[in-house]
């Protein structure tokens, strides 16, 4: 088994070589790819070094698995051609999430769906990931018609140079600005371009691929927040359910759920937050309670490492599913 990982070098990329290398994915020869820019550098993975190398060469080594975390643009151009030797692409970037026919997997929830035929795999945006995981049995339970969220980004989701802009401003130094504004001790209320309607598209993302994963009749509306954090984004959830809800039932569904850890009991002060989550690849879910202004009514909080989970883990699953399945040889 070949597997290569293009955007190596990059923050979601090594955190896919990590994955890898800590779920020891039986992997007999690792592909790192990068741009031009970064070829003939080195990443670790099992204890040795591994050269970088370009897509062409890449493509001639014909991976059967290839993880793209490189951007939409390259992998609108990149993904096809990887295909066309016979590999199955999981692509981090929204470049075909959206596209009819192609999967949009978290495969604790519809990884069924994959068939030998997708070559070209989209993983979803971090914050839907961790809410559709949160959300999926509840929906199954009590079918969810009204989601509204709130989400606290961490800047990670924005990449390394807007790490470097926060530590920059902490320690007083210049910096190169990734965002409009400082980051440090303030909150943005910006994920991603704004849209003619008003919302990000990062709010839209996680409006549009609820519905292509869950069930296209849940109404949804989100506000996407940047925080001062590194690592692990958060999300305040409202969700109206067509049934009524028990709270002993919901903590049941979700500590029973795969990916999903029930992390609530306020009174010892347990509830989710990112400094949790950090490392982890469990969606932490909390802070349970009915919503006394609205009849079948939900609000939790739910955390996750948006490098993990939000993008490299369920890209890693993605790929284990496809082995377990038979789908790739």
């Amino acid at each position: 088994m070949k597997v290569a990982v293009v955007g190596a070098t990059g923050l979601v990329g090594g955190v896919m070589l990590k994955v890898l290398e800590e779920r020891d994915f039986p992997l007999a020869e690792l592909v790192p790819v990068a741009s031009s820019r970064s070829v003939g550098a080195s990443v670790r993975f099992r204890n040795s070094d591994h050269a970088v190398i370009g897509m062409e060469e890449a493509i001639a080594r014909r991976p059967q698995i290839a993880l793209f975390s490189a951007g939409g643009a390259t992998s609108l151009e990149w993904a096809p051609r990887f295909a066309e030797v016979g590999c199955t692409v999981i692509d981090n970037s929204s470049a075909w999430r959206m596209m009819a026919d192609k999967r949009l997997i978290v495969p604790e929830i519809n990884g069924d769906l994959l068939t030998a035929d997708d070559r070209i795999i989209a993983n979803p945006n971090c914050s839907t990931i961790q809410l559709v995981m949160a959300l999926a049995p509840l929906h199954r339970a009590f079918q969810a018609e009204r989601v509204v969220v709130s989400t606290y980004q961490s800047v990670t989701g924005t990449g390394q140079a807007a790490v470097h802009q926060m530590e920059g401003e902490r320690a007083g130094t210049p910096v190169e600005m990734t965002y409009p504004y400082r980051i440090d001790r303030n909150v943005i209320p910006r994920c991603d371009a704004f849209l003619d309607n008003g919302y990000t598209k990062e709010e839209m993302k996680v409006v549009h691929e609820t519905h292509k994963i869950l069930d296209p009749a849940i109404r949804v509306t989100c506000t996407a927040v940047r925080v001062p954090v590194t690592g692990g984004h958060s999300e305040s959830v409202n969700v109206e359910f067509a049934r009524p809800v028990e709270l002993q039932e919901v903590r049941r569904l979700l500590r029973e759920a795969p990916g999903v850890l029930l992390h609530d009991d306020p009174v010892r002060d347990e509830y989710p937050m990112p400094m949790l989550t950090q490392g982890r690849d469990e969606v932490f879910v909390g802070r349970l309670r009915l919503d006394e202004s609205r009849p079948n009514t939900l609000n939790m909080f739910v955390v996750a490492d948006n490098l993990r989970k939000g993008a490299a883990t369920n890209a890693v699953q993605i790929a284990e599913l496809l082995l377990r399945k038979g789908l790739v040889q």
